[in-house]
């Protein structure tokens, strides 16, 4: 919805909605633009950057209920401008409030990402922030895309219709298009309109049917989404640990329903380095193990994990226990699987995939 058009609804001179509009026609863009900060969530005439009780640590929104505090002083939001529920540390408080708008919105993708593999409190911390910057923006396309699951999400039947009025819809969409402002989404509204998936109903044009085109667009997305099986394995080459390998990665993988794929063994002609980009954009997830020898850290491993970071691909961090005091300060924060034994990994490994990332398609039942 365009500013002319919100100062023509008439909500200016309806106080419930956001306040009277003192100054005439003349200023009615300007008042419109408050009422589209109204609609997703910000709050008229305050500091979003106000980080008190009932906002969202991220965008300074409102959230409906205070922010729990868990034993390890993390603080719990449940921000609809964040997309949902999520954690936070006590040190990632302070420099939340020092980061600009764009990388917020990439930690908001991050944060999205992370529920949909199954990570119901995903957690920000300091290195958590400092890995945003570092993610790649997503391209306009993908943007309308999520904007359109976003709202055949919230679609009950398949006629139904979505109104972009007020924050428990506008915020939502925010998050899930990685945009700053409602501005970004009406654009992506629009392209969605011109391929035939949404048609636009009403004067204001803020209300939406989901076309036949646009489920189909849905399915395909969805079927898109599932058809990769592949996890691509990031570790030590060596015969110390072809075990580890065999009895432990590829079974535990497979035990979740997916394939292991080694990139040592693929017969190909091209450039190394290629094939392993490739191969990484083709994969659901990354096992990442960092157990390493007496000749150092294998930078290979720690390439392919940020590689698959900046394609927002899940990592499964994994490491041999005895040598754990050894990673690198900038991997050592996440939430490894520390194996003993081949046969520990192998479970291990199976249960965390599935846990984050549901069941893949040769899961034996």
């Amino acid at each position: 919805m365009s500013l002319d058009a919100s100062a023509k609804e008439g909500w200016v001179d309806d106080p419930a909605k956001i306040g009277v509009n003192p100054w005439g026609r003349g200023q009615a863009n300007a008042v419109a633009a408050r009422h589209n900060s109204y609609r997703c969530g910000e709050i008229p005439g305050t500091d979003q950057m106000d980080h008190s009780e009932n906002k969202c640590a991220i965008w300074g929104t409102l959230t409906d209920n205070k922010p729990l505090l868990d034993a390890g002083g993390n603080k719990a939001f449940d921000s609809l401008r964040a997309g949902g529920m999520y954690l936070v540390s006590p040190r990632a408080m302070g420099l939340l409030k020092r980061q600009n708008e764009r990388l917020k919105a990439l930690l908001t993708t991050w944060l999205i990402e992370q529920r949909r593999s199954g990570i119901d409190y995903p957690k920000i911390t300091p290195e958590r922030i400092t890995d945003a910057g570092n993610l790649r923006s997503l391209a306009v396309h993908e943007r309308a895309d999520r904007l359109l699951q976003y709202i055949a999400s919230q679609i009950q039947h398949v006629a139904g219709r979505i109104s972009f009025v007020g924050p428990d819809v506008c915020a939502p969409a925010l998050a899930w298009s990685e945009s700053i402002g409602m501005d970004e989404v009406e654009y992506l509204l629009a392209y969605l309109e011109k391929q035939g998936w949404l048609e636009s109903s009403g004067d204001t044009r803020a209300t939406f049917l989901l076309t036949v085109e646009g489920h189909t667009r849905i399915a395909a997305l969805k079927t898109s989404q599932k058809k990769s099986s592949q996890g691509f394995v990031a570790m030590w080459f060596d015969d110390s640990t072809d075990s580890a390998w065999s009895e432990g990665i590829k079974p535990g993988i497979e035990d979740a329903g997916y394939e292991a794929f080694r990139i040592d063994r693929k017969e190909h002609s091209n450039k190394i380095d290629d094939e392993i980009i490739a191969e990484l954009r083709r994969s659901r997830f990354v096992v990442a193990d960092f157990t390493q020898g007496d000749d150092g850290a294998r930078g290979g491993v720690y390439y392919e994990a940020g590689f698959a970071h900046g394609l927002n691909i899940p990592v499964i961090f994994a490491c041999r226990k005895d040598t754990l005091k050894k990673l690198h300060f900038d991997t050592r924060q996440y939430n490894h699987i520390a194996w003993e034994t081949h046969e520990e990994l192998r479970q291990r490994l199976g249960a965390r995939i599935s846990a984050e990332l549901g069941d893949g398609p040769r899961k034996k039942s």
